[in-house]
């Protein structure tokens, strides 16, 4: 294996650039000519396109970019920070870059995709979905797979991905027929999904022994033991998660405050 070339690597496999292609082609064309069917007095947005360029960099930044071989090869940390960015940032992201009144009128004349949505996008559903699908795939078995496995790779970074978007909807949701909860729900919500997480956190954290054979006989690219590599890993998920956390809590106590005061 040569890892410079790894290390300098930056995809562009079909599937990636053109599934990313495509998603920005439909966003442009919804957002741009046929906005109108949607909504005839939407105009054009330039916060949201701005929101969804963000969505798509940073996934691509993620699954594309150098930090998916360092991650996959050789550094269990550079893997920590694909999934903090696949759940924290281009779900959020994404959410913020799309406009309520098209989700609207699209679930308008749709009762059954909008009582199915509004089921996994109850806290109580879209927490426990997020949660098990980031706690599954930090099981040795499940994770060493993904790493051997393109497929399976790719099964888990959407699976993330697309929990997440349902993990941020009670938060911040576009839409008002599958509205965002309460402020003060919200904040017990974002209090359970920290609770729920730490688990994980403190078993890569806390553990004496090297969880992944793949980092365990990986080359070593930094001055950094396999179990020193698996420690900063886990503090890296978990400092993302309380600043995250703490980032939102904050923001949903300054709203609700600046409303009660109205």
């Amino acid at each position: 294996m040569n890892s410079p070339v790894t290390l300098s690597h930056w995809h562009t496999e079909p599937a990636l650039i053109g599934g990313l292609l495509f998603i920005c082609w439909c966003y442009a064309i919804i957002v741009g000519p046929y906005r109108k069917n949607f909504s005839p007095n939407l105009p054009y947005s330039h916060r949201h396109t701005l929101w969804f360029s963000a969505a798509v960099i940073t996934f691509y930044l993620a699954v594309g970019s150098p930090l998916d071989a360092m991650g996959e090869n050789f550094l269990f940390f550079a893997h920590m920070i694909q999934h903090n960015i696949l759940m924290y940032l281009s779900p959020l992201f994404l959410l913020l870059g799309i406009p309520r009144e098209i989700v609207d009128e699209y679930l308008e004349n749709k009762p059954i995709l909008e009582k199915l949505l509004k089921f996994l996008f109850h806290p109580i559903i879209a927490g426990l979905l997020f949660t098990f699908v980031f706690s599954f795939w930090h099981f040795a078995a499940f994770y060493e797979a993904a790493i051997r496995n393109k497929t399976i790779h790719m099964a888990e970074h959407l699976s993330m991905f697309f929990t997440s978007v349902a993990m941020w909807w009670p938060i911040c949701g576009p839409s008002k027929r599958i509205p965002p909860s309460k402020y003060g729900p919200q904040m017990l919500y974002i209090l359970a999904i920290m609770l729920g997480q730490t688990p994980i956190f403190a078993v890569l954290t806390f553990s004496k022994e090297v969880l992944y054979d793949t980092y365990f006989y990986a080359e070593r690219v930094m001055n950094l033991s396999p179990l020193e590599d698996q420690k900063t890993g886990g503090v890296l998920m978990k400092l993302a998660n309380m600043i995250v956390s703490v980032s939102v809590l904050s923001s949903i106590f300054y709203r609700w405050s600046k409303e009660q005061k109205y």
